[in-house]
């Protein structure tokens, strides 16, 4: 009898730690995924039950929560949805979150470590949950000058403060409505998302931080100068040889200025600024053989190149290449192409760090993040990237990008009364393929700076028609207008 109750107890005793052993490894191990899975409606009813804190600008909601009735009990609602799309991104019921919504998921939703006593306090206070604000960088009037003048083309426009890194206004085009994706009608959210993803014009990228990279063409020429005049093999002033067609070493392909068949400037030698100025590509493309890949890449990396930003929202890399070049791909790099290719907001950190004196600050979105009583948790993070050039080289170029735009090839960029510095890029893509378009450049008023970049695909709808300053460099001045309120 004692044989069968001790066999019993042996087995209660293996069930008991079986189960033991199950609900600890579901508990403690399988947790985090269990509720991440979007199949778990329970989690996401239960993230409805705060009042996910609002997007604001300049204290105004862009976008809040609002009581729906519905189970979910608050509806994200986006106002001016698709001109903030780049900035707020979307928060789904069954498709995640994008943008900022994702980025500062933990503060908008009321879990970030720095929220815990004010949550401790909600809770015995029997106030209602709610997340933080978070306050953008935005400027409102830049956002919407860059919105209208981006007009229907495909393409971003990006602006930043170059003392703090603040990103002033960030537009994409196609864009989409977050409405449309934070409804509580599971089908109809599905539909409109699978519309979006199949559309061929890629809506939901983000162009000024990410999508597919361009080619940035003539706008890279700001890096090769300033590699070269950190270098020291070349100043200025310094002469260059100056023919009217070039063949790349070591290949049969020859290579012209964007005026086919005409030299840099009018004499027989030419030099850096006229070779900046006029965007001349083969004095470039011998300056980068003389330079080397290698003294290139670290030139664009040290402005930030192969590098991803947390603004929070994550970055595309821009892209140097990484492997040994020949020369002949190092001539064609000199002029941002090969396989150079950038952001809109790589670019305007070009500008910004030589607007900045030779210091490039890391770019953010978030000026603050507020309690539901708007009192401050987090201020403006302000922080350096580095120092890619020196006091020196940041003069020298901005007198070469401001000739540019008084007599050179950025003149579309022109203000009155303002020293616009600028530099203007027209990008292949491949044969037969539309160009892409750039600018980028800075500018000062009353103490106020901006840097801006713009980049237009498909040509800005004229395929190899376009050039960046016949429509790019139109747009970066309404921007810095705006920024400037001249």
């Amino acid at each position: 009898m004692s044989k069968n109750i001790r066999a019993i107890g042996i087995l209660l005793l293996a069930m008991f730690l079986a189960l033991f052993g199950s609900s600890t490894y579901i508990q403690v191990f399988q947790a985090p995924q269990l509720a991440a899975d979007g199949r778990n409606t329970r989690v996401l009813l239960a993230s409805y039950e705060t009042q996910r804190g609002p997007i604001l600008i300049d204290g105004t909601p862009i976008v809040q929560s609002e009581a729906d009735g519905t189970q979910y009990k608050y509806q994200r609602v986006y106002e001016n949805g698709a001109l903030y799309a780049p900035i707020t991104g979307y928060y789904s019921a069954n498709q995640g979150a994008t943008g900022l919504e994702s980025a500062m998921n933990a503060e908008l939703s009321g879990r970030s470590d720095s929220q815990f006593f004010t949550s401790l306090q909600a809770m015995f206070t029997g106030s209602s949950p709610a997340g933080a604000a978070v306050e953008v960088t935005i400027d409102p009037d830049a956002q919407q000058a860059a919105w209208d003048a981006l007009g229907d083309m495909q393409g971003a426009v990006i602006a930043i403060d170059p003392e703090t890194g603040a990103i002033l206004a960030m537009v994409s085009k196609p864009t989409y409505d977050p409405n449309s994706l934070a409804m509580h009608d599971d089908q109809e959210v599905i539909d409109a998302y699978n519309e979006l993803l199949n559309d061929p014009s890629n809506p939901l990228f983000n162009r000024a931080i990410a999508g597919n990279l361009n080619p940035p063409g003539s706008v890279f020429k700001i890096v090769v100068a300033a590699a070269a005049l950190e270098a020291g093999i070349v100043e200025p002033d310094t002469e260059l040889d100056n023919p009217t067609e070039w063949e790349l070493p070591g290949s049969s392909s020859v290579i012209y200025n964007p005026s086919h068949g005409a030299k840099c400037g009018s004499g027989e030698k030419t030099n850096l600024k006229t070779a900046l100025e006029l965007s001349c590509n083969i004095p470039f493309a011998q300056l980068a053989v003389e330079l080397g890949d290698e003294k290139i890449r670290e030139m664009a990396e040290s402005f930030g190149f192969n590098d991803s930003f947390e603004i929070p929202m994550e970055s595309t890399p821009s892209q140097y290449p990484t492997d040994d070049l020949d020369d002949a791909q190092t001539a064609l790099t000199g002029f941002g192409q090969f396989n150079v290719r950038a952001t809109p907001l790589q670019m305007a950190m070009v500008s910004a760090a030589i607007s900045n004196g030779g210091e490039l600050m890391n770019p953010t979105v978030v000026d603050s993040v507020l309690t539901p009583n708007l009192d401050e948790i987090q201020g403006p993070q302000v922080s350096s990237y580095g120092t890619p050039i020196s006091q020196e080289t940041a003069d020298k170029l901005t007198d070469m990008m401001q000739g540019s735009v008084s007599e050179g090839a950025a003149t579309n960029a022109a203000i009155a009364g303002i020293d616009v510095a600028g530099k203007t890029g027209t990008a292949q893509n491949g044969e037969g393929e539309a160009y892409s378009l750039w600018f980028t450049g800075f500018a000062e008023s009353n103490g106020q700076q901006v840097a801006v970049a713009v980049v237009l695909e498909d040509g800005g709808g004229m395929g190899q028609s376009g050039t960046g300053n016949g429509l790019a460099a139109s747009i970066g001045a309404a921007v810095i207008k705006a920024v400037l309120g001249v």
